[in-house]
């Protein structure tokens, strides 16, 4: 299979799982804290890939590049889902979902300003069609009993959006020369560390006992799912794509919250979906065919 065409299927994959995080996750908020679920999140991955480590060829990390990694942990890990989950206690998740679109504005603006990569016209009708498509999705889907907005909470799940382009770009250099597993396995364990002197007095007060089984399945999936799979998949795809299009994918999570919703009963599939996912895939295709600093290397041109 063509490389490019692997690293398409990485990204919606991966931004699959993590469209199911919306409502899974805000489900296990109502048993946990954000910080418990944050740190469960993190410990819990950061487990998974150790143990696969241990079956995978074992690979050296220069000990110059794990100060570089420490910091992708930050921005990827720490002040991304971190700060995204405080985010979602706080805002609606239809608030959250609007906030996700700018995922692909801020990494091309960060893109071209650190990878030189060109702003051309293709990309930002791409993006701009992606955004009206996922737009359209989230506001569509919009009920009365879903203003429970707050403003604090948009803005940790925007710093949380800015913090994940600085990753894709600034970082990408680490996913060209180390495997997923041997990256996932440290930036995991980075922000445990992070996390866990924090959140020690949260989870040592869990009563565990009054959990519900409902609420292990969602921590479950939530660490499996939303963090173990869909960071091998998005780091995979990483390698193989330009940060732009990597991004574009995240218009990809309202669409799989809107979907599971009709599958749970608690929507219908309407004209305005309809034509949302189509412009999602519009703008990710028009993204796909804008030049690349590269293509304008080979032409001979500035960009």
């Amino acid at each position: 299979m063509n490389k490019n065409v692997q690293g398409h299927i990485f990204a919606l994959t991966a931004n699959i799982l993590w469209g199911l995080m919306a409502p899974i996750g805000k489900s296990a908020l109502m048993e946990f804290s954000a910080l418990s679920v944050t740190t469960f999140r993190m410990v819990g991955a950061a487990a998974c890939f150790w143990l696969l480590s241990a079956f995978c060829k074992y690979e050296h990390v220069d000990h110059r590049d794990m100060l570089k990694i420490f910091f992708a942990s930050l921005f990827a890990l720490v002040f991304n889902q971190g700060v995204y989950i405080f985010g979602l206690s706080m805002t609606s998740p239809i608030d959250a979902s609007i906030v996700t679109t700018t995922l692909p504005i801020v990494t091309m603006i960060i893109a071209a300003i650190y990878l030189k990569e060109p702003i051309t016209n293709l990309k930002v009708l791409g993006i701009f069609v992606g955004a009206m498509g996922a737009l359209t999705l989230i506001l569509s889907s919009q009920t009365a009993g879903s203003g429970n907005g707050s403003i604090i909470g948009d803005l940790l799940c925007l710093v949380a959006q800015i913090s994940f382009s600085i990753y894709l770009t600034v970082f990408k250099g680490l996913s060209q020369k180390y495997s997923p597993i041997t990256l996932n396995k440290w930036m995991f364990i980075y922000a445990s560390m992070c996390y866990i002197p924090f959140s020690y007095q949260d989870v040592a007060g869990i009563q565990w006992a009054e959990v519900s089984t409902a609420a292990y399945v969602q921590i479950g999936y939530v660490v499996i799912g939303g963090s173990f799979l869909a960071y091998i998949f998005i780091m995979t795809a990483q390698r193989l794509l330009r940060p732009t299009v990597v991004s574009m994918y995240n218009y990809m999570q309202p669409i799989v919250a809107s979907i599971a919703a009709i599958i749970m009963g608690l929507g219908v599939f309407g004209w305005e979906k309809g034509i949302a996912v189509a412009l999602v895939f519009l703008g990710v295709y028009i993204v796909t065919k804008s030049k690349s600093k590269a293509d304008f290397e080979k032409e001979g041109k500035e960009v």
